[in-house]
């Protein structure tokens, strides 16, 4: 025997996908092979991934490994080189569930003032939804009564082995279908069936005596307490794997009838679960799913894809142990917020009755611009296309009124698994985007993986300084396979319907001419093969490394395309790494040098007859809207969500005039130049006046200064005035806490002079009854929002005459007595000398 020990340097412990790792491995051998944990004193078959979990081994934990048989030197110098050389290196530390209430950005005044119980988590789908608050996704073999009656030991054995079979081949058949997340749950669960202590804990139970559901129950209960009392939070949530794959044993063998684990959803609910395989979500009823809630979970889990796609509010990292109490009762989740209110008042209930008129507001209003082709004032096109990260988000991408996939960011695909998608996973991915574009193009991104993105299988070493280091095109050489498989994926796709090529992070002309010759190579293979592939697929590069703004020319002779990625760009351009807090006030895409940057890029391209487009978080920002019409990009991507917004906005533009506004921002000298500039342009592309009926209410039923505020800014925001509500209305609040703008007679004055605010007003609300606002009662309210770039000292002016003309009892009188809103903006604009 030979044995050797060691220090686990796993952050995570050796839970599934280490495991597998060195489970993979053993089973090279003939050797018996055993995995003793030095702390808790158990031993594990290194051969089983459950084996390997059951000892619990956790960081910086003691182990022996011992080695047994007739290969046993062999088996001893690979595991051992294993263990010193890569066993640390096959885990990286794991996202946590939640976070601290202190990592959560504030909540919005407005909200937070009605001191409403909730729930933090983070927000992953958008939209707010109410319901009876159900916990889904696991299994309780408790529950499980009215077992199948044993037959004699050889027929249950029989049965067991038949549920084995049918159950490994429905694994693979969905393996073979399931795009990248849902593969990861399936992969986990068919190596569970194929474990060699699992099968020996089953034929154990089996063999005393118990039917085949018996053994299955005592078999998934022996897993769960072990895991259950592992020191480890992560090993402990494993749990639900096991569970899982035990009642599809069940199934397989009884049949979904007599199992059945079907949740009906029998009015409006909100689903809270450890987390959810796509198909246990495929299976709730969307009509009456209001909000999901997952307590571990990523933002671009395969879940979380399809719950955006259905519109469902979605948060992750819930600690569900502060929800307990409240299963069975009526909960409220908020994806915009990111939080559950789990005692919903009537304040809470007024707030999100407001809520859902604005976006219903709003949804009728950008109905007229979802299914339009993106145009200016003036009648130039803009192609307003979709950034997506899986094939799953193109149908809602295209639905909500994307022309096209400006962005396929492929390299989602290869996160968060143990290997990397093969060519027919990639292939059927890719096919079912185009199925959902109906003839529109759809441009894929090759891997930009490496540096800030990492990918565990592929071991490329941390770096200090990830975003200047070894990602995208620079690592495609070494990893030249993985690059052409996800070549030959695109190319085999292409036959069905209008696809891109677009290659990252490109520096230099020697890059694309490489790119260019594998290209080259793998068409020529498929032609070998009589694969059909368009032929005339078009090759792009993303400009985002300033170097190549400097040889357009150059490479505009071989490649068809380009596409600005303005995150990347700004931080490369300005030398500014923009998640280091220290140096993000230097992260600013307003600043005259980048604008003259993008203005050369979109210049140059064009002089050489060719398409640019703009894919960066720039593209969705309103404000930035009319310098990047000013220079004349063929498309911007950006987020579906914002599409119909965006589409709004460019009808209000005449690029003309947005040509002359980049002009004067390009010969700007500071970044604050800029911004004045813009918010100048915003001023006088409407004639709004400062006092206009549409922000005028009268008599309505607000019943606090929380209502009145929100209220006021929301129409604010319906009227085009802002953009950002809560923040406005946070400003108003700011300078309420200095001093309560309540006047006396039944006036109240708020008021603030904000950037939020891109069209100052004068708006009025007449309340039914009077309300408490500070040491006063109001019901006559009249809120001054002004533009800090543009107001000057016309705020304190305006405030001040205000005031004074409040003093006076016949205006007051004129006010509280009108008839119409008519009447009031008729007084306002004569008392205030607005005429």
């Amino acid at each position: 025997m030979k044995t050797f020990t060691f220090t686990c340097e796993l952050p995570n412990g050796v839970h599934a996908r280490p495991a597998n790792h060195v489970e993979t491995l053993c089973n090279n051998f003939t050797s018996e092979i055993k995995w003793t944990n030095e702390r808790t004193g158990i031993t594990g078959n290194a051969k089983s991934v459950l084996s390997l979990i059951g000892t619990d081994t956790l960081y910086k934990d003691s182990c022996t490994i011992s080695i047994e048989g007739a290969d046993e030197g062999e088996a001893y110098e690979k595991v051992k080189q294993f263990i010193d050389t890569e066993f640390e290196h096959c885990d990286a530390p794991l996202e946590t569930g939640g976070e601290d209430a202190g990592e959560f950005l504030p909540l919005p005044r407005n909200f937070s003032n009605l001191q409403a119980e909730h729930v933090r988590g983070r927000a992953v789908s958008g939209g707010f939804g109410q319901g009876l608050l159900v916990r889904v996704g696991a299994v309780n073999f408790d529950s499980l009564t009215d077992l199948p009656a044993a037959k004699s030991a050889k027929e249950e054995e029989a049965q067991l082995q038949v549920g084995f079979e049918t159950l490994a081949r429905t694994f693979k058949v969905q393996l073979a279908s399931a795009a990248a997340t849902e593969a990861d749950v399936v992969k986990a669960h068919l190596a569970i069936v194929r474990d060699v202590e699992f099968k020996a804990t089953l034929d154990g139970n089996l063999a005393d005596g118990a039917s085949a559901a018996e053994a299955v129950i005592a078999t998934a209960k022996h897993y769960s307490a072990q895991l259950q009392n592992s020191a480890s939070a992560y090993m402990r949530e494993r749990e639900l794997d096991i569970r899982d794959v035990c009642f599809q044993l069940l199934q397989a063998i009884y049949g979904e009838e007599k199992f059945s684990n079907q949740l009906t959803l029998k009015g409006p609910t909100v689903c809270v679960a450890d987390d959810l395989t796509p198909s246990q979500f495929l299976e709730l009823d969307k009509s009456l799913l209001k909000g999901l809630i997952l307590t571990r979970g990523g933002s671009t889990s395969h879940t979380v894809i399809l719950a955006r796609s259905f519109a469902i509010p979605t948060l992750v990292g819930v600690d569900e142990a502060k929800l307990g109490d409240k299963l069975g009762a009526q909960v409220l989740v908020d994806g915009d917020l990111g939080l559950v209110v789990t005692d919903i008042t009537e304040p809470v209930a007024r707030y999100y009755e407001q809520e859902q008129r604005v976006q219903d507001a709003v949804k009728d209003r950008q109905a007229a611009f979802r299914d339009q082709k993106g145009m200016t004032a003036d009648g130039k096109p803009v192609e307003l296309a979709a950034n997506i990260a899986h094939s799953i988000e193109a149908f809602p991408a295209f639905k909500n009124g994307a022309e096209a996939i400006g962005l396929f960011r492929t390299e989602m695909l290869y996160m968060d698994r143990t290997s990397a998608p093969d060519e027919d996973e990639l292939y059927n991915i890719y096919c079912q985007a185009i199925e959902a574009a109906e003839g529109k193009s759809i441009i894929i991104r090759t891997i930009d993986i490496g540096g800030d993105k990492p990918v565990d299988y592929l071991k490329i070493p941390a770096e200090n300084n990830p975003f200047l280091g070894y990602r995208a095109v620079r690592i495609y050489e070494e990893f030249s396979d993985l690059f052409k498989e996800q070549l030959r994926s695109i190319l085999r796709a292409s036959a069905h319907g209008s696809l891109k090529i677009m290659i990252p992070m490109i520096s230099s002309l020697e890059e694309i001419l490489w790119v260019k010759d594998v290209l080259a190579e793998i068409r020529q293979d498929l032609r070998k093969e009589h694969i059909p592939f368009d032929e005339k697929i078009p090759l792009g590069i993303m400009v985002e490394v300033p170097s190549v703004a400097f040889i357009i020319d150059q490479c505009c002779e071989e490649v068809d395309f380009f596409s600005i990625g303005s995150n990347d760009l700004t931080q490369y351009l300005m030398a500014v790494d923009r998640d280091n807090a220290k140096v993000t006030k230097h992260y600013n895409s307003l600043n005259p040098a980048f604008l003259r940057t993008l203005d050369h890029i979109v210049s140059s391209v064009h002089r050489h007859g060719k398409w640019v487009g703009l894919c960066g978080e720039l593209g969705a920002k309103g404000s930035v809207l009319p310098l990047l019409i000013g220079m004349g990009l063929d498309e911007i991507s950006m987020s579906a969500p914002s599409i119909p917004a965006t589409k709004e906005r460019v009808s209000k533009l005449d690029s003309r005039e947005c040509r002359i506004l980049l002009n004067k921002a390009m010969e700007c000298r500071t970044s604050l130049e800029v911004e004045h500039l813009l918010a100048q342009f915003r001023m006088e592309q409407s004639d709004a006046p400062l006092v206009s009926q549409e922000c005028i209410t009268l008599d309505v039923d607000l019943r606090s200064k929380e209502e009145v505020i929100k209220t006021l800014s929301d129409n604010l925001f319906l009227a085009g005035r802002c953009r950002y509500r809560d923040k406005l209305a946070d400003d108003l609040w700011a300078r309420e806490d200095v001093f309560s703008t309540g006047l006396g007679f039944g006036f109240a004055i708020p008021h603030t002079k904000s950037e939020h605010i891109e069209q100052s007003a004068i708006s009025v609300s007449r309340l039914a009854q009077p309300i408490q606002w500070g040491d006063e009662e109001a019901q006559f309210i009249i809120m001054l929002t002004l533009n800090k770039h543009a107001a000057g000292d016309q705020h304190m002016k305006i405030f001040s005459k205000l005031a004074r003309r409040i003093m006076q009892e016949e205006f007051r009188k004129k006010l509280m007595n009108a008839g119409s809103v008519a009447d009031v903006e008729a007084t306002l604009k004569k008392e205030l000398e607005l005429s």
